[in-house]
């Protein structure tokens, strides 16, 4: 067992909630974000290729659902530095008993705890608090020819978002449905 962090499995193969352990005193806290020998365990043997910070100021805006064809697929790791969020994974292993199937994580500073999103998902949050920020790591470079979105709305998958939209780029509201 880690010391450091919790793996919590969900019902999706391969997602996962992680829980990090505080060491706390007066001052605040310390605790790892990121430990290769550990994420190993959950199936993150590769390199972080890049690391991402996002800022979204407005509550209930949506971002997402984002991800990377093959050969490019991703692996994510996502915590909330500021604010909360509503964290979405949705499976689009078309092998997988779960396709199509969503996961959703409350994500928040206070919390501090993270997904971890295997390669095969599509990824997307909605921000539950004004002026939130995000850090990602990821298995993979960012290839703009290999994104896909998935339709936030889409009824095949049928994600049920906290808040009402205020605030989504017209290329994620845009996005086509998924084929009936």
């Amino acid at each position: 067992m880690s010391q450091h962090f919790k793996f919590l499995k969900s019902k999706i193969e391969g997602l996962c909630i992680i829980e990090r352990s505080l060491i706390e005193d007066d001052r605040g806290f310390f605790s790892r974000f990121f430990c290769e020998e550990e994420y190993k365990k959950i199936g993150f043997g590769q390199s972080i290729k890049q690391m991402n910070h996002t800022f979204t100021k407005k509550k209930g805006s949506l971002r997402g659902m984002h991800f990377q064809s093959k050969p490019f697929q991703e692996i994510k790791i996502v915590r909330c530095i500021k604010g909360k969020v509503f964290d979405v994974a949705v499976d689009i292993r078309k092998d997988s008993p779960t396709f199509l199937q969503w996961h959703g994580e409350i994500l928040s500073a206070d919390k501090g705890t993270s997904l971890y999103i295997p390669e095969g998902f599509a990824h997307g949050f909605q921000t539950l608090t004004n002026n939130c920020e995000l850090l990602y790591i990821h298995s993979e470079l960012y290839q703009q020819d290999a994104e896909g979105v998935l339709n936030a709305f889409d009824p095949k998958i049928n994600i049920s978002w906290p808040l009402e939209v205020t605030e989504m780029s017209d290329r994620d509201r845009n996005s086509p449905l998924l084929d009936k």
